[in-house]
């Protein structure tokens, strides 16, 4: 392994690579194996990385996914998927295309925050988090999606999610759903695969739901 592996850790990309962590998650913890039984095999889920990504999960924030879509292609028609083509509208132009007054502001921020993207693929997912949430309007929970998802760590997790927390409860049989604190300390055991974890826990979530639904 070398400095640079050492650093980031594993890197998710592959379908394999989640059957892998899949493997292992079932082997350290039965309830695991359970769950894979119902869900089927796991979704690789990645996206790209850059402006783009976190500028589109400022949009999906508090909205409809179709409002998110429609918003979002305003946004692409009128060219408005770059740093500089932000900076350069004021906000009410940006209001015309779907935005509010608060995701103007938090597109405008991270516009202006001019973050190194190609950097942040070889940076520690600390720091990546870190980073991002210094950015007005990108939290905990958006940062460790894009580092999930965007940048394929295969170490990280999202313990501040409810489908998450939810999933777990049922799964492990908790008297009730687990805080973001706990359920951190929870996934602490699922390392060095959490993301792979996390996977699985919202794939459990939408069957497990599914099936108190129909009972």
């Amino acid at each position: 392994m070398d400095r640079k592996d050492a650093v980031i850790g594993r890197i998710v990309e592959t379908d394999d690579c989640v059957a892998e962590g899949a493997s292992y998650l079932c082997e350290i913890e039965p309830r695991f194996a359970t769950a894979l039984k119902e869900t089927g095999p796991l979704p690789l889920r990645r996206s790209p990385d850059g402006f783009d990504e976190l500028l589109r999960a400022i949009i999906s924030q508090q909205v409809s996914v179709a409002s998110a879509r429609a918003i979002r292609q305003r946004l692409t028609d009128a060219g408005m998927t770059t740093p500089d083509a932000i900076l350069s509208v004021d906000d009410e132009h940006l209001r015309s295309l779907g935005l509010s007054r608060q995701k103007a502001r938090y597109a405008r921020s991270l516009a202006e925050a001019r973050i190194d993207y190609d950097a942040l693929r070889d940076t520690e997912t600390s720091q990546v988090i870190k980073t991002l949430t210094q950015v007005t309007g990108i939290g905990v929970w958006t940062a460790e999606i894009y580092a999930m998802f965007s940048l394929g760590r295969a170490d990280v997790f999202a313990p501040g999610d409810l489908a998450l927390q939810e999933a777990a409860r049922i799964l492990f049989d908790l008297p009730d759903r687990p805080k973001e604190k706990e359920l951190r300390q929870l996934a602490e055991a699922w390392s060095p695969w959490r993301a792979v974890a996390a996977r699985l826990l919202w794939a459990y979530y939408h069957v497990a739901k599914d099936r108190e639904g129909i009972a």
